[in-house]
Order: C-alpha cells, then sequence, then structure tokens
C-alpha cells in the first residue's frame, strides 16, 4: 500500500479520478519496468491525467507534499529514463491518456498534439491531411510523442529531415511548480530571446512535463525506391552514402548500416524473412530515396550510384525492391535486430555516435579492443550512417553464463566509450541518459558543461523533484 498521506491520495483522486488513479500493486506492474525487463523500480502511485490542467493539478499537490514525480509515455526507451527507483516513494506519471490531435494546419505545415499521442497515430494523422511526419522508429506503434521530445528522438529519416529537436516548433510544458508555460507558437522565426522549448526537448523529463507540441509536416512522398546492398567494409558505406547524395541530394531519406552478425540474429529468431543474397556478405546497407513528385526518376538514380559502386569494388551485390511487400521486407531485416538479439541472451546496447567520416575506424578500433579484452563476445553494429549514430551493441559469447556476462557490462561500456570519446563522439546519440549513463556522463562529459546543467537544473527544479536520478 502507498506510503502518501491518505489526504494526498484523496485529493489526487479527485484531480485524476478513479481511472487516472492505480495504487494496486498487480496493476501498477507494466508501469514499474521497461519492455526489456532490464529496470524495474517501486512507485506509491501510478497516475494517469487525462489533461494539462489535471497534469498541473498534480505537479502542484506533489510538489506542496515533497513527493517525486517519474513522467512516462510509451514505456519503451532503452536507458531507464521512465523507470522510478526501487524505494516506493515516488510517483509514476503516465501520459497516455493525453492523446488528442489538437490541430492539423495543412496551409502551415503544422500538426499540434498531445503528449500521449502514439507516433504511429501522429503519422497516421499527417498521412490523412496529405502530409508526412518524417520521424519514424522501431517503436513507432507504442512510443509516444512526449517520450520522443523528451529524449530528442531520431530514428531512420533523420539523414533527411533531422531528430525531433528539428521537428518541433513549439511546446506546451508544466513546469515543477505546477504552473503551465504555454510555448505553443507554429512559428518558423521567433527571434524574442532564450528558445526555452529547446531546454525541455532532451530533458528527459528532469526540468517539467511536456504535454503538447506544435510539429512540422512535410509534403507527402509519392515516389519510393528502396535496395539492400551488400558492402566488403563500413568504409565502403562511407564512400557510398557520400557518392549518392552527391547525386540525390535531398531525396537520400534512408542510408542504414547493419554488420552480418546483426542480419544473423533476424535471420534466426524473427519469423518470415529471408536473406535477400544467396552469399553471406560482411556488412550491408539499406538505401531508402523518395520524393514528393510522382513517378520520379528515383530508380535510374539508384542504379547510376550503385553502378558506379561496382565498378569502384564499393558494393559486392544489390537488389531493388519491386514492391511495396519487398520494402517492407527489406525494412524488418533492419527494424528486426534490437528485438531479435534479444533472444540471444543479455543484450548491452550502446548508442553511439562519432563523425561520419571516422565511423569505420571506430568500429574496427572497438572491435579489437573488445575481443582482446573480452573474447568470443559478439558484437552487433547497426545504425544510421547519415547521422553517424551507431548502435554498438554486445551479446555474450556462444555457451557463456548470462550472469558472468552480465558482471563485465560495465567494462565492456567503459572500452565501447573510451572509444567513442577518442574519436571526438557522444556515449548518446539518441537513447538519451536515463539511469543508465548517468554516472558514465560525469566520467566523459566536459565539466563545464555538467555545471551549466546543474544550473539550468536548480533554476527550473530547486526541490528536486522532477524525475530525480537521472540524467544528472
Amino acid at each position: 500500500m502507498s506510503g502518501l498521506p491518505v489526504s494526498l491520495i484523496q485529493a489526487l483522486r479527485e484531480v485524476v479520478g478513479e481511472a487516472g488513479l492505480i495504487a494496486d500493486v498487480e496493476r501498477m506492474h507494466s508501469y514499474l519496468a521497461d519492455w526489456r525487463n532490464a529496470y524495474r523500480g517501486q512507485a506509491a502511485l501510478v497516475l494517469r491525467p487525462a489533461s494539462t490542467e489535471q497534469v498541473a493539478a498534480v505537479v502542484r499537490l506533489c510538489a506542496e507534499a515533497g513527493v517525486a514525480l517519474v513522467p512516462q509515455g510509451g514505456n519503451t526507451g532503452l536507458c531507464g529514463g521512465s523507470i522510478p527507483d526501487d524505494l516506493g516513494a515516488q510517483v509514476v506519471l503516465s501520459l497516455t491518456r493525453l492523446n488528442r490531435i489538437r490541430e492539423v494546419d495543412a496551409a502551415n505545415e503544422t500538426i499540434t498534439v498531445e503528449a500521449g499521442v502514439i507516433l504511429q497515430r501522429l503519422q497516421e494523422a499527417a498521412a490523412e491531411a496529405g502530409r508526412l511526419f518524417p520521424l519514424s522508429l522501431g517503436a513507432e506503434g507504442s512510443c509516444t510523442v512526449g517520450g520522443n521530445l523528451a529524449t530528442n528522438a531520431g530514428g531512420t529519416a533523420v539523414l533527411r529531415y533531422g531528430n525531433m529537436r528539428e521537428l518541433t516548433l513549439g511546446l506546451e510544458v508544466v513546469l515543477p511548480d505546477g504552473r503551465i508555460w504555454d510555448g505553443l507558437r507554429a512559428l518558423r522565426k521567433d527571434n524574442t530571446g532564450y528558445d526555452l522549448k529547446q531546454l525541455f526537448i532532451g530533458s528527459e523529463g528532469t526540468l517539467g512535463i511536456i504535454t503538447a507540441a506544435v510539429l512540422k509536416l512535410f509534403p507527402a512522398v509519392r515516389s519510393l525506391t528502396t535496395a539492400w546492398v551488400a558492402l566488403p567494409s563500413p568504409r565502403a558505406a562511407v564512400e557510398l552514402i557520400g557518392q549518392m547524395r552527391g547525386l540525390c541530394g535531398d531525396r537520400l531519406t534512408g542510408f542504414e548500416l547493419m554488420s552480418r552478425q546483426s542480419l544473423e540474429f533476424v535471420l534466426h529468431h524473427v519469423s518470415g524473412v529471408s536473406d535477400p543474397f544467396a552469399d553471406a556478405h560482411p556488412w550491408y546497407v539499406l538505401i531508402e530515396l523518395s520524393d514528393t513528385q510522382p513517378d520520379a526518376p528515383l530508380n535510374d538514380m539508384l542504379e547510376q550510384g550503385l553502378g558506379e559502386a561496382f565498378e569502384r569494388g564499393v558494393a559486392l551485390d544489390a537488389v531493388v525492391a519491386a514492391s511495396e511487400v519487398q520494402v517492407r521486407a527489406l525494412w524488418a531485416l533492419r527494424e528486426g535486430i534490437s528485438e531479435a538479439q534479444n533472444h540471444e541472451g543479455p543484450s548491452l546496447k550502446h548508442d553511439i555516435s562519432v563523425p561520419i567520416s571516422r565511423i569505420p575506424d571506430f568500429i574496427a578500433r572497438t572491435d579489437q579492443a573488445l575481443q582482446q579484452a573480452f573474447p568470443g563476445v559478439r558484437i552487433v553494429a547497426y545504425g544510421h550512417v547519415g547521422d553517424g549514430n551507431l548502435h554498438y551493441n554486445v551479446s555474450k559469447p556462444l555457451g557463456a553464463e548470462d550472469a558472468a556476462f552480465k558482471a563485465q557490462s560495465e567494462a565492456i561500456m567503459q572500452v565501447i566509450f573510451d572509444v567513442t570519446v577518442n574519436f571526438a563522439g557522444s556515449i548518446s546519440a539518441e537513447h538519451g541518459l536515463g539511469q543508465a549513463k548517468r554516472d558514465a556522463a560525469r566520467h566523459y562529459k566536459d565539466p563545464l558543461e555538467l555545471e551549466l546543467m546543474r544550473s539550468i537544473k536548480r533554476a527550473f527544479d530547486p526541490a528536486g523533484l522532477m524525475n530525480p536520478g537521472k540524467l544528472l
């Protein structure tokens, strides 16, 4: 039973109603662990407000009582940012009932949505208006806009459209004292001082609670072509993306790199998929070109680019999707990697970024360092070459015990992060810090940066009640 004062529980119940308050331990279960079951905590209550005004009222009551809040969206994160600690005194604030699409302004190319809207529903609403919302993630059927904003999500289309920071024009935020900041401005130019919304994007709920956003829309895609290309090395991928960018410009909307180990896990564990080639190759890229014009000559561009790549030995083999079914089949190979790796035992996931030009050397250096220190580990490297973001994951050696492998997780992480920083990279590209990388950030980030971040945290949340223990 909750350790909160009965009077506070009653006041919270009056705000959110019976449907918005969960106190039963069994019913709280799904809110207290992430989807991989890698992080688990306890909570005094789970609250599910249905409006911004209810969120504000909850925040005021909890601030007055000194109760910490843990904002939560679709709970699809990989760093434990939406999971409470194990003391059972925090309140989980689920935003999933804030699920209205408030406005679609086709002339202004914007859509205003609440934080609990599922990303896939947002994509569908844009399509219904003849527009495109380009953010695309493997978890788009369950992740929410609020979570996407809180972690500054990236995904597979960053190459063309940017991450959530670039896709956002305005925010509505409940501040730690319960006041509502209405920054829902659908403006592309507003030079009236600090751009406050940027503080909340990527803040993982530590400065306030995002309740709604004005997001950019784009012209609908009317032509699309997709290819699966075999490569000899990551260096070939960097060469190929430079070539395709020069040839296709902004029509290049996807360029995803995958190692053979990544593909083997998918082929073994994901039903209904098959290897596009008869022979195995060391590396692959999934290339997507798109255009707003119907019948754009994308296949001609793709064939020209691949033809040049074959001549130079950059590409080893290629297949171009001939139908929408084949497009989905190729993307299934890419999007199935993370889930497939989980079937191989503990999966140590590392979301790093380095300059695009340094990706080949980073992979070679890190592979070598890991195999020397932890012989037999299986490295699952894949990611978004166009923005330098690699998901550099590690699975246990064949036959190794789960517990022994997990005991090496910190040492493995240190090897990867050491090389990342040596290559002028970041230890978190799009997943955030959460609780998984909070302590590592203290070691790898510039002390002055951390000092400035703490100053911002104190200014917004002096009592430290907004998602404590995360990010900082």
